[in-house]
C-alpha cells in the first residue's frame, strides 16, 4: 500500500512539471515579439551601410547627337566660258583672292580683231540709216527700205555688244573672295568652253549638313545653337548656329536634312571633312541631377533608392538627359531627397540603412551643368 502511494506522489510531481515546462513553451512560441525602438543598439546593428548622394539641382541643355559633313560657304569651278589659248596665269595654288581678282587671261587678239571689225559695220549701218532716214522725210524712198536700214543698224550694234562681251570674257575673274584650289591648266593650253581651271572656295564661314530623326520637328527651328567637333582638333568644338531647315523629310530614312553656319576665321575646317554634331534644343535651368549609378533597371522601368527616416523607400524613376556621371530625373524624386549610390543589392524596400561616408555623397556639377 505504501509502495502504490509513493508511485502516485511521483506521477503527479512529473505531472505538475510537465505542465509548468508546456506553459513556458507555449507562452514563448505564441506571444509576439516586441518591435524594436527606432534609434536603438540592435536597430543600429541591422542597418545596412550604403553610399548615397543627395539630389542636386542644376541646368541641362537637351541635345540631340549626329554626324554631317562640311560645305564652304560659296564654292564654285573657275571654267572658261570661251574656247582660246591661254595666255597667262594670274595666281598661285592655294592663294587667298578677292573678289573680281584676275585669274587667268586668254589670247585676246582674236576677239579683240572681232569687236573692231563689228565697230566698222555698225559705223557703216549708222551711216546708211541717216541716209535712210533723211531720204523717208523727203518721201524718197520705201518705208520698208527705211525699216531695213534700221533693222540692219540694230542687228550690228547686237553682234558688236556680243564682240565685246566675248572680249570681256578673255579675262577671266574671281566672283567672289575666297580661297583657291589647285589648278588644271597650263599656260599655253587650249581652253574649251566649261574647262575647268581652278576651284575657288569660300570658308571664311562654313556650312555643316546634318540630320536628325523626324520626331524632333515640333522642337527644330532656325537660330538653334550647334557644337561641331572634328578628328584633326579634337580638343575644340565649334559653335554655330541653324539657319535653313530643308521641307522635305526623307522617306528612306525618316530624318530631316538641317543646315548651319559655323564662322571659320582661322581656316581650321575644311569643306568635306566629317563632324559631330550636337544640336542644343533646349535648355532647362532648375533640372533634377543624381548620379548614374543610383539608377537601378528592373526591366523597362528604372528605379532608385530613397533614404527616409533612415530606411529605404523604392521610387520609380524616368530618367531624361544624360551628362558625365550625372543623369536628370524628370519624374520620381524631389529636390530635398537623398538616393542610394552604392549597396543597392544589399537592400530591399524598408530596410533600414546606415549612411556610410563616400566621394557619391557630394558629386560635383560639371561645367554645362551648374545652375
Amino acid at each position: 500500500m505504501k509502495n502504490q502511494m509513493g508511485w502516485i506522489w511521483i506521477a503527479v510531481i512529473v505531472a505538475a512539471i510537465g505542465s509548468t515546462m508546456w506553459a513556458v513553451t507555449f507562452y514563448r512560441k505564441g506571444s509576439p515579439a516586441k518591435p524594436p525602438v527606432a534609434g536603438n543598439r540592435s536597430d543600429i546593428a541591422r542597418a545596412m551601410p550604403v553610399e548615397a548622394a543627395p539630389v542636386k539641382v542644376g541646368a541641362v541643355s537637351q541635345e540631340v547627337a549626329t554626324v554631317g559633313t562640311l560645305q564652304a560657304n560659296e564654292s564654285v569651278v573657275i571654267r572658261s566660258e570661251i574656247a582660246g589659248r591661254i595666255g597667262a596665269i594670274h595666281f598661285s595654288e592655294g592663294q587667298a583672292v578677292d573678289e573680281e581678282a584676275v585669274l587667268v587671261t586668254i589670247d585676246p587678239s582674236e576677239y579683240r580683231a572681232q569687236l573692231e571689225q563689228n565697230a566698222a559695220v555698225v559705223q557703216l549701218n549708222e551711216l546708211n540709216y541717216q541716209r535712210a532716214k533723211q531720204l523717208n522725210e523727203e518721201k524718197l524712198i520705201s518705208p520698208q527700205a527705211y525699216d531695213e536700214s534700221l533693222a540692219k543698224l540694230k542687228e550690228s550694234q547686237a553682234n558688236l555688244a556680243l564682240a565685246k562681251a566675248r572680249l570681256d570674257k578673255t579675262t577671266i575673274r574671281a566672283p567672289f573672295a575666297g580661297r583657291l584650289g589647285l589648278r588644271q591648266v597650263s599656260p599655253g593650253d587650249y581652253a574649251q568652253p566649261g574647262r575647268a581651271i581652278v576651284n575657288l572656295e569660300d570658308i571664311d564661314s562654313i556650312k555643316v549638313d546634318f540630320r536628325i530623326p523626324e520626331s524632333y520637328l515640333a522642337k527644330v527651328r532656325a537660330d538653334l545653337p550647334v557644337n561641331v567637333r572634328v578628328d584633326a582638333r579634337s580638343d575644340r568644338a565649334f559653335a554655330g548656329r541653324i539657319y535653313a531647315i530643308d521641307p522635305h523629310i526623307d522617306e528612306a530614312s525618316r530624318t530631316i536634312l538641317l543646315r548651319a553656319r559655323v564662322p571659320n576665321p582661322g581656316g581650321e575646317l575644311r569643306p568635306g571633312m566629317f563632324v559631330r554634331v550636337t544640336l542644343v534644343l533646349g535648355r532647362r535651368p532648375d533640372a533634377l541631377l543624381i548620379p548614374e549609378q543610383a539608377v537601378v533597371p528592373m526591366g523597362d522601368a528604372k528605379f532608385v533608392y530613397r533614404i527616409v527616416d533612415g530606411k529605404a523607400v523604392q521610387a520609380q524613376v524616368n530618367i531624361g538627359q544624360r551628362l558625365e556621371g550625372l543623369v536628370e530625373i524628370v519624374e520620381g524624386l524631389n529636390a530635398n531627397d537623398i538616393v542610394v549610390t552604392g549597396g543597392q543589392t544589399k537592400i530591399f524596400e524598408g530596410a533600414p540603412v546606415m549612411i556610410i561616408d563616400s566621394p557619391a555623397a557630394k558629386p560635383s556639377l560639371p561645367a554645362a551643368a551648374k545652375p
